[in-house]
């Protein structure tokens, strides 16, 4: 099956040892390629800046010229800030905050976003459509209270929709949410979405789950994800389901019943831990193996190594 719409993205978390600048390379689909690897704002002609108001940041940050972008302090956006190609965008020290309103990433290619943190942003944190060759690392995405203001409000925190190809998404920190995204890394006091696909393949391995309330894992509309070495710890409803079918805790404010959508795909590789949660795989499919190399952290020691490793303050840059 020939990928299309959220086509192909890794969520991964891949090294055996102890976390350090040297596990946190570049892994997945958006390394392995054909355009080549993602560099965001590296190479020739690059240039490099600091921005620490919203004013530098918005002036740099929306054209195509390679560029390097280290930010500090807090960034109180009034409205989504469209990022160009050819950027990297770094949060420096223990990491730079977005709040108020979130990123797009639109019709775009090799973009790098690490080390922010995103909080309590409606409409999606970051939102990738239509673009190549992403990369979103070490970041930190949180709601707080999500119970109190429902699913819709906050909607999804890294939504990957509509026609993306070569993203990989690692060592991120997704907590306290509804709808966390299309798609990761270390996922606490979740409600559904971790990630629900559609019609893409995707490759989803060394993650923990903690108290993933709903529904983890959800492959619909002709999805296909490869699924191993994750672990599912608390509780969680179902960790991984194939069945079209997106439940009423989805989105109980859109239909009581849930809404109908043709099955999709699952094969599972290396052995996950799924706990005490459901697992509903209706249907294989062809897409069982990577086409990239990659390191599994064993399954004993994935919750040392992702609690570690993940989130903000554990890069380091200039």
């Amino acid at each position: 099956m020939k990928p299309s719409i959220l086509s192909v993205f890794s969520l991964v978390l891949s090294t055996t040892a102890a976390p350090s600048d040297a596990g946190f390379s570049l892994v997945g689909f958006a390394k392995d390629h054909p355009p080549g690897t993602t560099t965001g704002g590296a190479g020739k002609n690059s240039k490099t800046v600091t921005v620490t108001t919203v004013a530098e940041f918005k002036k740099v940050v929306t054209d195509n010229e390679p560029t390097i972008i280290y930010a500090n302090d807090t960034f109180n956006l009034t409205s989504r800030v469209q990022i160009g190609s050819n950027k990297s965008l770094i949060g420096l020290g223990k990491g730079a905050q977005i709040i108020g309103a979130g990123l797009n990433i639109y019709s775009q290619t090799n973009v790098i976003i690490r080390n922010f943190g995103l909080t309590a942003i409606p409409d999606d944190a970051i939102t990738i459509r239509n673009s190549t060759r992403v990369w979103i690392d070490h970041n930190e995405f949180t709601t707080g209270n999500f119970t109190a203001n429902g699913p819709d409000l906050y909607d999804g925190q890294l939504d990957i929709i509509r026609a993306n190809d070569w993203i990989t998404v690692s060592w991120n920190y997704f907590h306290d949410h509804w709808k966390s995204s299309l798609h990761h890394n270390y996922w606490r006091n979740m409600g559904t979405r971790g990630p629900a696909g559609r019609f893409g393949h995707q490759h989803i391995y060394n993650n923990l789950y903690e108290d993933f309330l709903y529904q983890a894992i959800h492959s619909r509309s002709d999805n296909q994800v490869l699924v191993e070495a994750n672990v599912f710890k608390g509780k969680t409803r179902e960790a991984l389901s194939t069945y079209g079918l997106v439940i009423p805790d989805d989105s109980p404010n859109t239909s009581l019943d849930g809404d109908f959508e043709i099955d999709g795909y699952a094969n599972l590789g290396a052995a996950n831990n799924f706990g005490t949660a459901g697992v509903n795989i209706t249907q294989g499919g062809d897409f069982a193996t990577a086409p990239y190399v990659y390191t599994l952290t064993t399954l004993g020691e994935v919750k040392i190594v992702v609690k570690k490793g993940v989130g903000l303050g554990k890069i380091h840059e200039q």
